[in-house]
């Protein structure tokens, strides 16, 4: 759907034309991370050659660590699974600023057979109360917080876990496209 968004503005504004060499400015935050996402997807259809540019602003003692602003890739691969979910919930009327909640409210509805949402996705965004339990949430917070996640782990894994973002958000799509009306089960209801 996005995807289709995109290529319909590039085609109506004439953004891009066939052949063009494009310099991306990414910083590694959410908006320039997800044009990357979205031009690379189509870089053959569109036959074009993306490069990309990132300033050290030295203003951090480590922003050296933005070099690479792949080491923040874990992060946005995290928030596409968690905004298709807050996505979902939205369909049922929902607001959550809860990640816990979010989690354990598709849960719920997945089992009670209200939607066809893979557990793989949920299980992703899921916090764990426990100790010695540890999910994408923990793995995401330290990607944001350290430099332990190396570039060559993210470069191994792109492709699953690109893959896995985007099953999650068609099968998000999917849900929040239908026309099904999807309510909130009563028993969830004070």
């Amino acid at each position: 759907m996005i995807l289709d968004k995109v290529k319909k503005t590039i085609k109506r504004y004439n953004l891009i034309g066939k052949g063009d060499k494009i310099l991306l400015g990414v910083s590694g935050g959410p908006d320039s991370v997800a044009m990357l996402y979205l031009l690379k997807s189509l870089k053959k259809e569109l036959k074009i050659n993306l490069h990309v540019a990132h300033l050290d602003h030295m203003l951090r003692n480590d922003s050296y660590k933005d070099k690479e602003f792949v080491y923040k890739i874990p992060e946005e691969w995290f928030y596409t699974l968690y905004y298709c979910a807050l996505s979902i919930l939205s369909k049922f009327g929902v607001e959550s600023r809860s990640q816990r909640y979010t989690a354990l409210f598709l849960r719920y509805v997945k089992e009670k057979g209200l939607i066809d949402y893979e557990d793989e996705f949920i299980k992703r965004i899921t916090v764990y109360s426990k100790k010695g339990e540890e999910s994408d949430v923990d793995r995401r917070e330290e990607a944001r917080y350290s430099s332990s996640i190396k570039i060559e782990t993210v470069r191994e894994r792109y492709e699953e876990i690109t893959m896995l973002c985007k099953n999650a958000i068609s099968q998000a799509e999917e849900i929040v496209y239908s026309d099904k009306k999807f309510e909130v089960p009563r028993e969830l209801v004070w």
